[in-house]
């Protein structure tokens, strides 16, 4: 490799519906926790289908940024808007996790054919099911056994 190229990163892709809640806090969770375990891993967050997010206000949940300012962290300012997934993002990332199998996979069947059998899924219920509590607990649970995994 010459010097003109440049390194890239091993990418983690979290998905989401909207990349307003699980995968905003999923991705800064995990780029906190893979700094700290001196791992070159970083995260990123998209969501399969940001328009139904019609109600969403803002550029992040309030429940994603309550979660990780309880846990000491917090989201980089200015906080970005919520973007939606394309291709050359799937491709570019070393490993896909989509947060809820049930919501996810037929985003990714009908929008990006071959990829909903590619990716991981977790099941980590959106607010309409549970608890941000609940939710948020099980998601950095998840993220922190995923760092040590990548760190190994």
């Amino acid at each position: 490799m010459t010097g003109s190229q440049n390194v890239r990163r091993p990418q983690v892709l979290f998905l989401c519906t909207g990349n307003y809640y699980r995968s905003r806090f999923a991705e800064v969770l995990f780029n906190d926790l893979a700094r700290e375990a001196g791992i070159a891993w970083r995260a990123t967050s998209r969501g399969v289908a940001i328009e139904l997010g019609v109600h969403n206000l803002g550029p992040v949940s309030p429940w994603a940024a309550g979660g990780l300012a309880a846990r000491g962290r917090y989201l980089p300012q200015p906080a970005r808007r919520p973007r939606q997934l394309r291709p050359a993002e799937l491709e570019g990332a070393g490993r896909v996790v989509a947060l809820k199998e049930a919501e996810h996979r037929r985003f990714l069947a009908e929008r990006f054919p071959g990829w909903e059998e590619r990716v991981e899924y977790w099941h980590i219920d959106d607010l309409d099911i549970a608890s941000a509590t609940d939710a948020l607990a099980q998601l950095e649970a998840h993220v922190r056994a995923l760092v040590d995994e990548l760190a190994d």
